[in-house]
């Protein structure tokens, strides 16, 4: 399976690649520029050159960049509107120098405008930002309906992706603690979450997965991730999510609270397990 966790950009691609065989990865994440700033650092060819020739050699599975989160694409104030759509614009323009990856965003908070011009504007958004020679897949993430946040069901992920001109360019990206957190009782019903997933979106577009554990009881619309094992999906779960022959070839991406000595035990317990998925 391709598994592996977020990991500093600030070093450049082929430091990431090298990090992650480290940590006995075979895929990563890395957010696009400061997760809580705007500004981007200049990329170097030759250094994503590098990363793809490294990830070729290790047969990685495909990457999943994440934008930062002071993006929000369905803003009320026109001044972050504006300024989300920009950095939209310029993070799916970066993302050629390492093609045929993903690029994974939170869809935003609506702010008191409510879910449907929510759901109208980031579709707008990314209308107006994809191309259809850009070689990147995007993907809405999974939300847990904290505040405002658009994508906490699979309608609301649904009725976005309807609105998207290029929607071959677009998929999305199941947060195992957002869903567990959103309702989605993937404990003791993961095979009806699954095919409720495929009757509204389509497993076709289920991209990639962020594997994390929650500190909260399901539907608590809460988000706060915890470490494989230590939460209230348990383990037993996540492995059941992680070797589900429905998401075979799927990136799955730790963002649990570790540092780079609990990712790689988490990596390694989850491969560890795959004999027994079997």
């Amino acid at each position: 399976m391709y598994i592996g966790n977020h990991l500093s950009s600030s070093k450049g691609f082929e430091h990431m690649g090298k990090e992650a065989l480290k940590l006995g990865a075979n895929t990563f994440a890395f957010f696009t520029r400061n997760p809580r700033g705007g500004a981007a650092k200049e990329i170097s060819e030759d250094d994503a050159n590098k990363l793809r020739a490294l990830m070729e050699e290790h047969h990685f599975g495909k990457l999943v960049a994440h934008a930062p989160y002071t993006m929000n694409v369905c803003a009320e104030k026109e001044s972050v509107l504006n300024f989300s759509r920009g950095v939209l614009a310029d993070d799916l323009a970066r993302m050629e120098y390492l093609p045929h990856n993903y690029y994974n965003f939170h869809p935003g908070s609506h702010v008191g405008q409510g879910a449907e011009k929510g759901i109208e504007l980031i579709a707008d958004a990314l209308n107006a930002a994809l191309k259809p020679e850009y070689q990147t897949i995007v993907l809405l993430e999974t939300m847990a309906g904290k505040g405002s946040e658009v994508g906490k069901s699979f309608e609301e992920l649904k009725a976005i992706l309807d609105r998207i001109e290029l929607s071959d360019k677009v998929g999305v990206c199941l947060d195992t603690c957002h869903v567990w957190d959103a309702g989605y009782d993937i404990v003791h019903d993961l095979d009806g979450v699954l095919q409720n997933f495929d009757e509204i979106i389509g497993l076709d577009r289920l991209c990639a997965v962020h594997f994390n554990d929650s500190m909260n009881d399901c539907g608590a619309h809460k988000d706060r991730h915890q470490k494989i094992g230590e939460g209230k999906i348990g383990a037993d779960a996540l492995l059941a999510v992680a070797y589900h022959p429905l998401l075979a070839g799927r990136p799955f991406i730790l963002e649990t609270p570790n540092d780079d000595e609990g990712y790689a035990r988490e990596i390694a317990m989850v491969r560890n397990a795959e004999p027994l998925a079997k």
